[in-house]
């Protein structure tokens, strides 16, 4: 496996797994599904922001997960802050997809001077959010019932990691 940034032809591999976790899971809080041209569109907004969006590609070059980050929220104050997505394909969990995928996130995201990453994770996703915990992220909170799908409430926890050690906000992170 390998991870690399993401590219137009890894499109039908990034809709498929998307799509299928619209479908199939409470990761994605939603429930209609999407096209390619609409995965183009989110692909090319990241690039246009400077954020990376990166896929991580088996040895049949075939796309078995993906994860962004972008905004955490659209106002100046947050600008040092971003909220990641991490997904993989349903036949690849529990191989170490989505932790190699996080930890070359975590970099990007350094890299680019950012000091706080957010997850916001569906509170049953216990692999997710225990995943996300070895990775040295901290549930810092959880808003019960917010969100809905299958018929259900759902509860979103809210996992933090501060990615540099900067007091000062304007300082630039220590290499």
């Amino acid at each position: 496996m390998r991870i690399c940034d993401a590219r137009d032809e890894d499109l039908a591999g990034i809709t498929a797994i998307y799509n299928d976790a619209v479908a199939n899971t409470a990761a994605i809080w939603n429930e209609t599904q999407v096209d390619i041209d609409n995965r183009r569109q989110w692909l090319h907004d990241r690039h246009r922001l400077g954020y990376p969006v990166l896929v991580a590609i088996d040895d049949r070059g075939e796309v078995i997960g993906y994860a962004s980050f972008g905004d955490w929220r659209a106002f100046d104050g947050y600008r040092h802050t971003v909220e990641h997505s991490v997904y993989v394909r349903n036949d690849q969990y529990r191989g170490g997809i989505g932790k190699a995928l996080m930890v070359e996130l975590i970099e990007r995201a350094r890299a680019i001077g950012k000091h706080a990453m957010v997850a916001g994770i569906e509170a049953g996703n216990l692999a997710s959010i225990k995943l996300h915990e070895k990775l040295g992220f901290q549930q810092v909170g959880l808003l019960p019932q917010v969100g809905t799908k299958f018929g259900r409430w759902l509860d979103l926890a809210f996992l933090q990691l501060l990615l540099d050690q900067r007091t000062d906000p304007d300082s630039k992170p220590a290499a």
